[in-house]
């Protein structure tokens, strides 16, 4: 089974449930964790993996062969995303906006179109404490994390139960996290930036046809439009976090409430049970 933790906002406590469960689990159950929130990764704080392999993620950019090419255009006007540019007799590649789909080679139609790897980020794994750890980490002033994401989900393995860490948003980078899972465990807070986008994650998880359930986090605070509005859309509350200074101290020394607070174990675990009651009660009835 494969369960994305996402939210629609930074700052919402997806990274401590993420980790949480992933703890939570690995006594009983083979447990992998994906950390896919490849612009600021931070499950390895939690679980202080020890990491023992390393990859390169590249991507396949442009180069022209000016001696070949002549200045058609068609390579800028099928980029999608404006990494190519001809004016006049020059042509302007922008690496940094390449998503290296090879549009522009194969259509080019004087073969002028070579490509060469750029490096945009790494993939690190490891084992920790009974846990598959892997983390995608993009590297400093790159803007398209979509290829470091995929080289995480390669990792994927599916005997077990696969935690992702998505990272905050509805963006593209999301999409590629999510989709492929079982079901989509949003975190979420009771104020109005966090009931405004959790809204819009939950119309993203839908177009993705993702069951998907809620954990509100600081529980407490704030008002009651997020409970109301899960009500509204038949949306499940599957646990609530109060707003606790203890938990706080916890989060900002690395420590999940798994470990820190025992209890919390059992809740997790009792999650657990409740997706995977949900995704067996999508499966016969799909």
């Amino acid at each position: 089974m494969i369960i994305s933790v996402a939210s629609g906002k930074g700052g919402t406590g997806k990274t401590l449930v993420a980790t949480s469960l992933a703890i939570s689990l690995k006594d009983g159950h083979k447990v992998q964790l994906l950390d896919c929130d490849v612009e600021e990764p931070n499950d390895h704080i939690f679980l202080k993996p020890v990491i023992d392999r390393s990859e390169t993620v590249s991507v396949p950019v442009p180069r022209i062969d000016e001696e070949k090419c002549t200045y058609c255009g068609i390579c800028a006007d099928i980029c999608a995303y404006n990494a190519i540019a001809v004016f006049g007799r020059n042509v302007l590649v922008f690496p940094e906006l390449c998503h290296g789909c090879g549009a522009c080679r194969y259509f080019c139609p004087e073969k002028a179109i070579v490509e060469k790897k750029r490096r945009i980020g790494i993939v690190e794994s490891s084992s920790s404490d009974g846990i598959a750890f892997v983390q995608g980490k993009l590297a400093v002033g790159e803007a398209i994390p979509i290829a470091v994401i995929r080289k995480v989900k390669e990792y994927t393995d599916s005997d077990g139960i696969v935690i992702t860490d998505v990272s905050p948003g509805t963006s593209c980078p999301v999409v590629q996290s999510i989709v492929g899972s079982d079901f989509c465990l949003l975190v979420t807070e009771p104020t109005p930036f966090g009931f405004n986008d959790l809204a819009l994650a939950v119309e993203t998880v839908r177009k993705l046809n993702i069951p998907c359930g809620v954990v509100i986090n600081r529980f407490g605070v704030g008002d009651t439009k997020v409970e109301e509005y899960c009500v509204r859309e038949n949306i499940p509350v599957l646990l609530t976090i109060p707003m606790d200074a203890g938990i706080a101290r916890l989060y900002s020394r690395g420590i999940t409430l798994a470990e820190g607070m025992p209890q919390w174990k059992e809740i997790f675990l009792e999650l657990f049970k409740k997706i995977e009651d949900l995704v067996n009660e999508r499966s016969r009835y799909s």
